[in-house]
């Protein structure tokens, strides 16, 4: 069974008087940081000189200082910023000052699963990982309650490491939702898989490929945009409220009947072959070097599919009818 940790769990105390320092005020940083000092911690965020982000994390009423100085006067030290920017950003301007006893965090495993980032084996390394986007995250706490988070403990050097990761955890607010313990592993590889066969590339791929069979039918492109991706935020909404049962409770006796017949033919044993290899790919580690590869070459071949993906059809489509939907407007 999982082990699931909750408010009484977790001692606040633990980190009441260590400052903690949070590298990045982007989506999760600025989560990050908000949620512990609502919490009454001393925390502080580091950025780069010259960083956007500075003058909003002052105005949200944060200290705030270069990377290196935060990591010199912090006990806990919480990485925030792309996976892509760490382990230069940690070569540079933390390891320096990763004294014996503090805590290296980090709200995803890629680095130290794939170890570009090696700590010394003189400090505690954590994870604590929301399960949710920044924004949704800090919405969530100031109405008093939080997100569920995981929590892993890759390196114990002071005994302590779990006891202060799920204080944190209760910092930021997950342990009102429930925190998981997992291993900088499962989160790793179990996250870049969920993105990539699931909610991002899965996801996309089956929307464009349903477009574009029904505008090769002879279906409007229209119609076929407001059936294959408008109507998925509803489905989706019944899934996330209460799973696939509801979902198939809420919608029509025809729909249910075409969801069990249908959807194995759409997606097969050959998709699950697929996804067989890109979890391999994950697993041995060539996702990870070929993505490392990507960013130290200028991002090539990812700027290239950013670009061509763009001016899919379905993009036009979904700009000009999205235009029309007051509503979404007034919910931004």
């Amino acid at each position: 069974m999982a082990t699931l940790y909750y408010e009484n769990d977790a001692d606040l105390s633990l980190i009441a008087n260590k400052p903690i320092g949070v590298i990045g005020y982007g989506s999760q940083g600025h989560a990050h940081a908000l949620n512990l000092k609502d919490n009454g911690l001393s925390v502080k965020v580091g950025l780069y000189e010259g960083s956007k982000s500075w003058s909003k994390a002052e105005e949200a009423g944060l200290e705030v200082g270069l990377v290196a100085d935060v990591a010199r006067d912090s006990d806990i030290i919480m990485l925030v910023i792309p996976d892509t920017s760490q382990a230069q950003v940690y070569r540079e301007s933390i390891q320096p000052h990763l004294l014996p006893g503090k805590t290296l965090m980090f709200a995803h495993g890629f680095n130290i699963h794939y170890k570009t980032i090696v700590p010394p084996d003189s400090v505690d390394v954590s994870m604590v990982a929301p399960k949710a986007p920044g924004h949704r995250m800090r919405e969530v706490f100031t109405r008093g309650s939080g997100v569920p988070g995981l929590l892993a403990v890759h390196q114990d050097a002071t005994g302590n490491a779990r006891a202060v990761g799920l204080a944190y955890a209760r910092g930021v607010g997950c342990t009102r939702a429930g925190v998981l313990e997992t291993t900088f592993e499962e989160e790793t590889e179990t996250d870049l898989f969920g993105e990539q066969a699931v909610l991002c590339g899965g996801v996309t791929a089956l929307i464009k490929a349903a477009f574009e069979t029904l505008v090769e039918a002879g279906y409007q492109p229209e119609s076929a945009y407001f059936e294959c991706m408008h109507e998925l935020k509803l489905i989706v909404d019944l899934l996330y409220q209460g799973g696939m049962e509801y979902m198939r409770y809420s919608v029509s006796d025809t729909a249910e009947y075409g969801d069990y017949s249908r959807g194995p033919m759409v997606v097969d044993e050959h998709v699950k072959d697929n996804m067989k290899k890109v979890l391999a790919a994950i697993q041995d580690g060539s996702f990870a070097r070929e993505w490392i590869a990507e960013n130290d070459e200028g991002r090539p071949r990812f700027n290239r599919l950013r670009r061509e993906n763009a001016e899919h059809p379905i993009e036009r489509v979904g700009e000009e009818l999205r235009g029309m939907m007051s509503f979404l407007q007034d919910s931004e």
